[in-house]
């Protein structure tokens, strides 16, 4: 049976223009600011107004270590909020923003897919409403900023060795990971080295993810330390006057943008920071304003459950005050059938074994989400390969650990394939079972709480911190930081270090290679094995098909 493509299927969408999307959330049409006819940004001042209203219930979608064989997160996201919907739920989802770099790479976007998608599609996943040419420009404003200091004499006395601000471009782009700057004689400045980061992982992405204002984003952004002075003192964004012009750029950005499912279901797409590096969720005023219009929020967080999960937890939760009613962890047969140790090639044969042996990565996220006082239930996202018996040997096994496990098929049926699963949430939700609770406290120390996630979360055996991390560590919290949450930056194909370590593994360490201050977003970074803050583009990058055709339309993209 042969399917249409995901840009076929969003081409079809029967969209309405975004003043009825907006209606519906009870959003006056001059509190609307269109972008086409199809999306459109929320005024503050609307925002503003709805803060004294009761929350709806926050719903989280996450998902076991990502395998090559895909797992479906945003398209679960997409289909559950169609699903509550088409239960008579009042509901509406909050997704991240795609970043330029992955769909012309090999990634691909973060609309959904199927059935179960938000349109437009091609704009979402293209440039959309500027937010992120917005970021990468603010970013370079200081990085300009940062440098002109220095040419005019600079008077912060900044170390040129201890410049921290790297420069971003939303692109994969490997041979700008590491370049020389100023070169080309006096009147270029003082010849230094640099780089480059993708967009997403900017601490300008984190900070405009997590401000709850325009006014908290520039205080965060003042905050920003950008270098250090040859007695270490440091260097904030504030010192070289920067905040209020960056604001400035970010006005717009900041707020959040309004789009619609393919079942003209509303949603808030904000804000993409890098899930390895950041927090990975998208921003806290689409999520919390989402809550004041809708009964049910269904959102997502990057990856999988022991970097995605724990960081939505412990550092997006713990910051803007919101509880979390329920988890719905994806799984696909696909995945448990890799875990197990069968090749991608070799996935479409039935291999009921193979499923088992794989099904312990599923049970340790399940176990995680336990930590936290969430209760859980396990979405099968469907494929056509999958089996009964092979289906049937996920839910046995999400049985035995006392969590329902239900077959979705949304990718093919959009929200009328994910009922069961949204009438599941409806009653975890209304439950009253979620206690919800970080992994740790603000007063342990830093390298305990690295500790803490290391052992509950990964299921390390020991962490290996050398004594110039652990001084660095105390530092900080003798600067006034040892309050903040810590971000662990580690592969998210393994709850190990090694990427090729699948399922639950055990008796490992894990080695702290750095650690860094995000003091504007407000954690700590803890750098784990190798990580890459700059991608590469692969062999045959998806770029190579991406095309206009002769009806002037995008082909290639999906």
């Amino acid at each position: 049976m042969a399917f249409k493509s995901d840009i076929e299927i969003a081409r079809e969408a029967n969209k309405k223009p975004i003043q009825e999307i907006g209606d519906r959330l009870g959003i006056p049409t001059e509190h609307l600011l269109p972008y086409g006819h199809d999306k459109a940004k929320i005024s503050q001042p609307f925002i503003d107004s709805v803060q004294d209203r009761k929350d709806g219930k926050l719903i989280l979608v996450t998902a076991i270590n990502p395998t090559p064989a895909g797992e479906g997160k945003t398209t679960t996201t997409v289909g559950l909020g169609d699903g509550l919907n088409k239960i008579g739920k009042n509901a509406m989802i909050c997704i991240r923003e795609a970043s330029l770099g992955p769909n012309f790479g090999m990634k691909g976007g973060a609309a959904g897919g199927g059935k179960a998608q938000v349109v437009p599609m091609e704009d979402m996943n293209l440039h959309f409403t500027g937010d992120f040419h917005a970021i990468t420009s603010a970013h370079s404003l200081l990085s300009a900023m940062i440098d002109n200091h220095i040419y005019w004499g600079n008077e912060c006395d900044i170390d040129l060795r201890r410049v921290a601000w790297r420069r971003v471009v939303d692109m994969n782009d490997r041979a700008l990971r590491n370049v020389a700057l100023s070169l080309g004689g006096v009147a270029n400045g003082f010849p230094r080295e640099g780089g480059f980061d993708i967009t997403v992982a900017s601490e300008v992405m984190a900070i405009l993810c997590l401000a709850k204002n325009l006014k908290d984003l520039e205080q965060r952004l003042g905050d920003m330390i950008v270098a250090y002075r040859r007695d270490k003192s440091p260097v904030f964004c504030r010192d070289i006057k920067a905040e209020g012009a960056m604001t400035v750029l970010l006005k717009d950005a900041m707020q959040p943008n309004l789009v619609q499912t393919l079942e003209n279901n509303p949603a808030f797409v904000h804000g993409g920071p890098f899930a390895n590096i950041a927090h990975g969720c998208n921003s806290v005023i689409a999520t919390s304003t989402a809550l004041k219009l809708a009964d049910y929020v269904v959102t997502e967080a990057g990856f999988g459950a022991d970097l995605g999960a724990e960081k939505f937890m412990d550092i997006k939760c713990r910051k803007a005050g919101l509880r979390p009613d329920a988890v719905v962890i994806v799984a696909t047969v696909r995945a448990m059938k890799m875990n197990g140790g069968v090749a991608k090639a070799d996935l479409g044969a039935e291999n009921v074994q193979a499923v088992k042996d794989g099904c312990p990565n599923l049970g340790r996220h399940i176990e995680n989400m336990k930590k936290f006082g969430v209760p859980a239930v396990v979405g099968i996202n469907h494929f056509v390969t999958d089996t009964d018996a092979e289906v049937q040997a996920v839910m046995d096994f999400c049985a035995s650990l006392g969590v329902e496990a239900i077959l979705n098929k949304h990718w093919e049926f959009g929200g009328e394939g994910i009922t069961e699963t949204a009438k599941k949430v409806v009653e975890l939700c209304e439950s009253g079972e979620a206690d919800y609770h970080p992994l740790y406290g603000d007063d342990m120390s830093l390298a305990d709480k690295i500790e803490t996630v290391c052992k509950e979360i990964y299921r390390a055996d020991s962490v290996v911190m050398d004594n110039k991390i652990r001084a660095q560590l105390k530092d900080w919290e003798d600067q006034g930081y040892g309050h903040l949450p810590v971000c662990l930056a580690k592969t998210q194909y393994s709850f190990t270090t090694d990427p090729t370590m699948r399922g639950a593994p055990t008796g490992f360490d894990i080695p702290v290679r750095e650690v860094r201050i995000s003091a504007g977003a407000g954690f700590i970074v803890v750098v784990c094995g190798e990580i890459m803050t700059m991608p590469g583009l692969p062999r045959t990058p998806a770029a190579e098909s991406i095309h206009l055709n002769e009806d002037g339309l995008i082909e290639g993209l999906f």
